[in-house]
């Protein structure tokens, strides 16, 4: 039978028990962007990057703009207009010939758009991505927020901080978070970035090295679980919508079946076990400012 799934995404979908069902929403794989994705595309200020940086490690990085500085006039490229913040882990390999997951997702209307490729360097110097995969993702789990733009811009300057563990400030911000990013790679098929979202809280840091959150009932396809089933490595951003920080996390992660690892956390069908291999946290990375309006009705309580 032909799929567009491959060895890790297949072998977590029969794990599951979700083979059929993953079939059926296969084809939504596209390997151009449909034109309503691409309008979808032109009008967000935001977007979250995957890759790995020159040590061969996975990091979920954040890049901004005005809207239209993403791009796919054609749909076979995605034209990248910006920069990452200064000091980004993934500063160094934001070139020509870095494999690149890109997660678009509009907060306001809970709506998401997955791009993996290559990215490739235009004669003129710009950065885009060829498209290999592009599909968009249901809703659930998005909570509700509006943006604004501050003064500053990308030029300013930022403090960026460093480490290969969780300080208490950083674990007491994933404790209340509702949101955050996991990029991931798979040997062949490249990286991909990913939204998680849930009741705050729902991000459990067992010690300063070692973080627990719990995968929700989604779309069968396990992009993300299936990454991780070829190649543990790992990358976690959290957003501070209402400063701009950010806390960019590297690391491995597992996925953890059975029932007691279920326990702590309601709704949850499975849990991915994440230890830390290094902290990025950079204040005021993004100049956008995010108003919270509504909680998803998906969430577990």
């Amino acid at each position: 039978m032909t799929t567009q799934f491959h060895e890790g995404e297949i072998a977590v979908q029969t794990q599951a028990g979700v083979r059929r069902a993953a079939e059926r929403v296969g084809p939504s794989i596209h390997s151009e962007m449909p034109e309503a994705a691409r309008d979808f595309l032109v009008r967000q200020p935001m977007a979250i990057v995957g890759a790995r940086d020159g040590d061969g490690r996975v990091w979920a990085s954040l890049l901004t703009g005005e809207p239209g500085f993403l791009r796919s006039p054609h749909g076979s490229t995605v034209e990248i207009d910006a920069r990452l913040t200064p000091g980004d882990p993934l500063e160094d390999v934001w070139r020509d010939g870095t494999e690149a997951g890109l997660l678009a997702i509009e907060p306001a209307t809970r709506r998401r758009m997955r791009v993996n490729g290559r990215l490739t360097e235009t004669p003129h110097g710009d950065l885009v991505i060829s498209v290999h995969e592009a599909y968009a993702n249901c809703p659930k789990y998005i909570q509700v927020r509006t943006w604004e733009r501050t003064g500053a811009g990308q030029e300013a300057s930022h403090r960026v901080w460093r480490g290969e563990r969780l300080t208490e400030s950083q674990r007491e911000w994933i404790g209340r978070t509702d949101t955050f990013f996991i990029a991931t790679r798979h040997p062949v098929a490249g990286a991909d970035a990913s939204h998680r979202g849930g009741a705050p809280g729902f991000v459990l840091t067992r010690d300063p090295v070692t973080l627990l959150f719990p995968d929700y009932a989604g779309n069968n396809m396990f992009n993300t679980l299936g990454n991780l089933a070829a190649d543990p490595s790992a990358g976690l951003l959290f957003v501070d919508f209402e400063s701009g920080d950010t806390l960019q996390i590297t690391g491995e992660a597992r996925v953890l079946w059975d029932e007691a690892s279920r326990a702590p956390f309601v709704g949850a069908q499975r849990v991915i076990e994440f230890h830390i291999a290094g902290v990025v946290e950079i204040d005021g990375a993004a100049p956008l400012r995010w108003r919270f309006v509504e909680a998803s009705p998906f969430n577990p309580i």
